[in-house]
């Protein structure tokens, strides 16, 4: 996935720093999915996954570990990724957890990386880390929550509190949100973050102010 620090607008959804570790307790996640329609509608645009266009959905962005206010990275390197231990979610996670980078790669390129970055920190083996990020995208099923309420993918622009709003009154959690802008300057909805217990496994409130620095009225582009 593009860096968040390679984004035009950059948002903190819990804390700013993020450093090297060695493994340890983690206090929550913060689980992150992506409008891939608003990744590729912008100059920089994007390449499909080797498996194919995804469907017009949000998707994974990551699965984050915290402790201690800090997002923890690379805290095992003597644990390689194992395409194996996920063999049996492999069409899930093609399916919730593709790769819009460029060039395209396959999803075990995609996934190891996530591994290596944030997995080793997650306090989970490979299968329940990658299969809790399956359960939550589950779960928490945001396009429905959002179609619901009448806001669609259909290129207008709504209020990002009403988009708030509705996720909040869905999930019972309030959520973050990151924007960029597309190839006319538009800022539209990029990432929607909320946080999730130490086990992966449930949504919570987070433990810091979910923040944002989107504009008020944000696009919601087709894909």
């Amino acid at each position: 996935m593009k860096s968040i620090f390679s984004i035009n607008i950059l948002v903190i959804f819990v804390a700013v720093l993020a450093i090297p570790c060695t493994a340890q307790n983690v206090d929550f996640f913060d689980f992150i999915q992506q409008w891939p329609g608003s990744y590729c509608d912008t100059k920089e645009g994007c390449c499909y996954p080797k498996s194919g266009k995804p469907a017009s959905d949000f998707i994974v962005y990551g699965l984050q570990p915290y402790s201690n206010g800090t997002r923890l990275l690379n805290c095992d390197p003597k644990s390689p990724f194992v395409p194996l231990k996920v063999a049996g979610i492999t069409t899930l996670l093609q399916k919730y957890w593709p790769s819009l980078t460029c060039p395209s790669v396959n999803g075990m390129e995609h996934w190891a990386n996530e591994w290596k970055q944030f997995g080793t920190c997650s306090a989970l083996n490979q299968h329940k880390y990658f299969k809790a990020a399956v359960n939550l995208r589950k779960k928490v099923n945001l396009l429905k929550i959002l179609k619901t309420a009448g806001i669609r993918p259909n290129g207008k622009f709504y209020e990002l509190s009403r988009i708030s709003d509705t996720i909040i009154k869905a999930v019972g959690h309030e959520p973050g949100f990151q924007c960029n802008v597309d190839k006319s300057g538009n800022t539209q909805l990029l990432l929607i973050s909320l946080c999730a217990n130490p086990q992966g496994s449930q949504i919570i409130e987070c433990p810091g102010l979910a923040m944002n620095t989107c504009k008020k009225t944000i696009k919601f582009p087709k894909f």
